[in-house]
């Protein structure tokens, strides 16, 4: 099955993450995989898909890129692996970026910026990387020991949901995490922004909206 999708720009492309290990692209207009991105050999349980810094070597594709992928240029794919490892390939070239081994199974991952991103493990870390040096962690915030679920890129930081039910805003020029209660012990899956609303959704099979203009 299909664990999590990623759609290249306007969304004539999406790529997706499946737990046969395979990283695909799709041609939605002909419902048609254009090709096999990766194959990890463990589930992919997330992935993302970020425009890539002036400074960032992607590689050159080793076959011509089909007519039908629009976008997928200067794009690197991130994908977030069962077997502890964070993997970062070129969309278009296919080649490797860098592979990162974490503390657990990595759940999740998103793009903060053309060289920064952040990946959630199974045992509560947040690792933030730079893709010019991947080797050491920029930082990594643990908050518990809940699985990391759920990250999203948000103004100038992130938002991050965990399961134990707890989510949570970081922002680089604050001090101090915005918590975002109501969820009891339930895990909060998915977080998701609309202007200035954002709204989660969790096992207790409510979506909560939150409201953000005194932010």
């Amino acid at each position: 099955g299909i664990l999590d999708t990623a759609i290249v720009e306007r969304g004539k492309n999406v790529v997706s993450g499946s737990r046969d290990g395979t990283a695909r692209l799709w041609d939605c207009g002909r419902s048609a995989c254009l090709g096999v991105i990766a194959d990890c050999g463990c589930s992919i349980n997330g992935v993302a898909v970020g425009a890539a810094d002036n400074s960032i070597n992607l590689g050159s594709p080793e076959q011509t890129p089909s007519e039908r992928e629009v976008g997928t240029e200067s794009k690197m794919l991130l994908l977030a692996r069962e077997d502890k490892k964070l993997q970062c390939v070129g969309l278009q070239s296919r080649q490797p970026v860098f592979l990162f081994i974490g503390s657990d199974a990595f759940n999740c991952c998103t793009f903060l910026s053309g060289f920064l991103l952040l990946a959630g493990t199974q045992d509560g870390n947040i690792y933030q990387l730079d893709v010019r040096n991947p080797r050491a962690p920029v930082q990594v915030i643990h908050r518990s020991g809940a699985p990391v679920l759920s990250l999203l890129s948000f103004r100038d930081g992130f938002i991050a949901s965990q399961g134990d039910g707890s989510s949570f805003i970081v922002q680089q020029d604050l001090d101090y995490v915005i918590e975002l209660t109501g969820a009891d012990c339930d895990p909060v899956y998915k977080v998701a922004t609309w202007e200035k609303q954002i709204y989660t959704c969790c096992r207790d099979g409510l979506v909560r909206r939150y409201q953000l203009s005194d932010l």
